[in-house]
């Protein structure tokens, strides 16, 4: 189930910038914003807005690791498995994830509500296994934890019982 995409939130988006094909990015990021990924209707009107082939702006779209093409969902857990965070578990957080919500990294729970991926670091080792949700930091998530977390977060109530 994809987002409802609004043709006339994203032309406000496109007309907050001149037509120029500098602010490309700065419209993606607010599209992005929006919808919290990048729609192919909304990459077809920035191409179409700043003159620019969609091939140029589908492979900016693809190249920044900011950027989604697909849905993320309400809650997007970043789940870090960098050298620290995997030797603590990580592995372990993103399969109780998965068992929970049914997702692996990279996917949206069919509701739209969960997103799980993972990033190469935050940046937060003596704090491992680390995960964001949202702009949410949590540190030191155990097994158990996770789960706990995913009902804060509005994730089923009866998570520890499956």
């Amino acid at each position: 189930m994809a987002a409802c995409i609004d043709m006339q939130e994203l032309s406000s988006i496109l007309t907050r910038y001149p037509p120029e094909q500098r602010y490309i990015l700065a419209i993606m990021q607010d599209i992005q914003g929006e919808y919290k990924y990048l729609p192919k209707t909304g990459l077809q009107m920035i191409s179409d807005y700043v003159d620019a082939p969609l091939s140029r702006i589908y492979s900016m779209a693809t190249f920044y690791k900011a950027f989604s093409l697909v849905p993320k969902g309400r809650i997007n857990f970043k789940v870090c498995d960098g050298t620290a965070c995997h030797i603590k578990g990580s592995n372990i957080i993103m399969d109780q994830i998965d068992k929970y919500l049914n997702i692996k990294p990279g996917e949206t729970t069919a509701d739209q509500e969960f997103s799980m991926e993972t990033v190469n670091c935050l940046g937060a080792c003596a704090l491992a296994p680390v995960v964001v949700a949202n702009e949410k930091v949590h540190p030191k998530v155990t097994s158990s934890g996770i789960i706990e977390i995913i009902k804060v977060y509005g994730g089923p109530n009866d998570a520890a019982d499956n």
